[in-house]
C-alpha cells in the first residue's frame, strides 16, 4: 500500500500574518495597535470592513504577541458565526470564560497581561438579543476580560456595544498592495504569473486578499505552475466579459427576440444570473454611449432583479426582464405598457 501523501496547507492558513507589523495596508491601524502592544494595556476594540482585509489576522496576531503559544489557548476564546452564539451562550460560556482571573506569570518574550481576550468573529449576525446580553459581562469583567468584536457592517453592532469599544476599521487593499502580496506567494510557491494575469487577479477579487489567494491556489492546482488570466477567470466563477457585452449588444439592438435569444444561451451555460448582474451594473455604469437617465432606469432595474432573486425567483424570467427594461430604456420607450 502507498504512503499517504500530507495534505498540503491551504495557502490563506500558510501565508497568514503571525505578527501585527506584517499585515498589509492598513498603516493607521497597524500603527496604533503596534504602540499599544508595547504598554499591553488593550482596550475592547471593534474591527470592521469588507471580507479579506486582514480583521481576523490582525485580532489573532495581537492574542499571539501578547500570549505566545503556550498561553494561547488558555487565554483566548474565539467564536464565529460557525458557533453557536445566542442569548443561551452568551450567559454560560462567553460569561463562564470573562469570569476567571488569571495570574500574572509571564512567559518568556511575552508580556502576558493579566486579562483574558475573547474574540466574536462576524459579530454582525449575532442576534440583537445576544448583543444586549454581553453588555453586562463587557462591564462586569472588565478587569479580566477584554473583548474584539469583528464584523463586516457596523450598522449591525448595536450602539451600546460600539460606544464601549475602540473602533478600527480596515480598508479595501489597493491592487498594488495586492499584488506585491500575491507576487511574494508566486515566488514562495514557484508560479510564474505575467503582468495580465496578475491584473485580472487583483480585479476579479475586489479587494480581497483571502480570495485572490484562493484563486491563486485552485488555479495552480488545475493549471500548474504557468497561469493566464483566462485560468484565473475559469477557476473564480466570473463570467467572461465577451458574454457580458454579448447581452448589453443584444439589448442595444433593439430586438426583443435577438435579447431573448442571448438569455436563453446565458442561462443553458450555466451562468449565474447575480453575478451576471453585477458585471453588467458596471459594464452599464462604465459605458460612453448611455445618457445618465437610461443608465439609472436599468440600474434601477437591476436592483429590483437582485432582490427578487435573493427571495428564489426563476432566474430566466429575471434576466429577461432586465434584458426587456434596458431595450426599453436604451430607445427611451416608456416604462409601462401601453395597451
Amino acid at each position: 500500500m502507498a504512503p499517504l501523501v500530507p495534505m498540503s496547507q491551504p495557502w490563506v492558513e500558510k501565508y497568514r500574518p503571525r505578527q501585527v507589523k506584517d499585515v498589509a495596508h492598513q498603516e493607521e491601524v497597524i500603527r496604533v495597535l503596534t504602540n499599544t502592544l508595547q504598554t499591553a494595556d488593550l482596550p475592547h476594540m471593534l474591527f470592521y470592513g469588507p471580507p479579506g482585509t486582514g480583521k481576523t489576522t490582525t485580532a489573532l496576531a495581537i492574542a499571539y504577541q501578547l500570549y505566545g503559544p503556550e498561553l494561547y489557548k488558555s487565554r483566548v476564546l474565539e467564536l464565529n458565526a460557525s458557533d453557536d452564539r445566542g442569548i443561551n451562550v452568551v450567559r454560560t460560556k462567553i460569561k463562564d470564560f470573562a469570569a476567571v482571573a488569571v495570574g500574572t506569570a509571564r512567559k518568556a518574550g511575552y508580556p502576558c497581561p493579566p486579562y483574558k481576550i475573547i474574540i466574536l468573529d462576524e459579530a454582525d449576525s449575532m442576534t440583537e438579543d445576544a448583543q444586549n446580553a454581553l453588555r453586562r459581562t463587557m462591564e462586569t469583567y472588565s478587569k479580566v476580560t477584554r473583548f474584539f468584536f469583528i464584523c463586516n457592517y457596523i450598522s449591525r453592532i448595536i450602539e451600546p456595544l460600539a460606544s464601549r469599544c475602540a473602533k478600527f476599521r480596515f480598508k479595501p487593499l489597493s491592487e498594488e498592495v495586492m499584488s506585491s502580496r500575491i507576487m511574494h506567494i508566486c515566488n514562495e510557491e514557484g508560479l510564474n504569473l505575467d503582468a495580465q494575469a496578475l491584473s485580472t487577479l487583483s480585479a476579479i477579487s475586489q479587494g480581497d486578499l483571502r480570495r485572490a489567494i484562493t484563486y491563486l491556489q485552485s488555479a495552480a492546482r488545475l493549471f500548474g505552475s504557468s497561469l493566464s488570466s483566462s485560468d484565473l477567470i475559469s477557476v473564480s466563477g466570473v463570467i467572461p466579459e465577451d458574454v457580458v457585452k454579448s447581452l448589453l449588444a443584444a439589448c442595444k439592438s433593439g430586438e426583443f427576440d435577438v435579447a431573448n435569444k442571448e438569455v436563453s444561451n446565458i442561462i443553458a451555460d450555466g451562468y449565474p444570473v447575480s453575478q451576471l448582474m453585477a458585471q453588467f451594473l458596471d459594464v452599464i455604469v462604465s459605458a460612453d454611449d448611455i445618457q445618465d437617465d437610461q443608465k439609472a432606469r436599468i440600474c434601477k432595474k437591476l436592483g429590483e432583479t437582485d432582490k427578487c432573486l435573493v427571495d428564489g425567483a426563476d432566474e430566466y424570467l429575471q434576466l429577461l426582464d432586465v434584458a426587456s427594461e434596458t431595450i426599453r430604456a436604451l430607445f427611451n420607450m416608456p416604462q409601462t405598457l401601453v395597451f
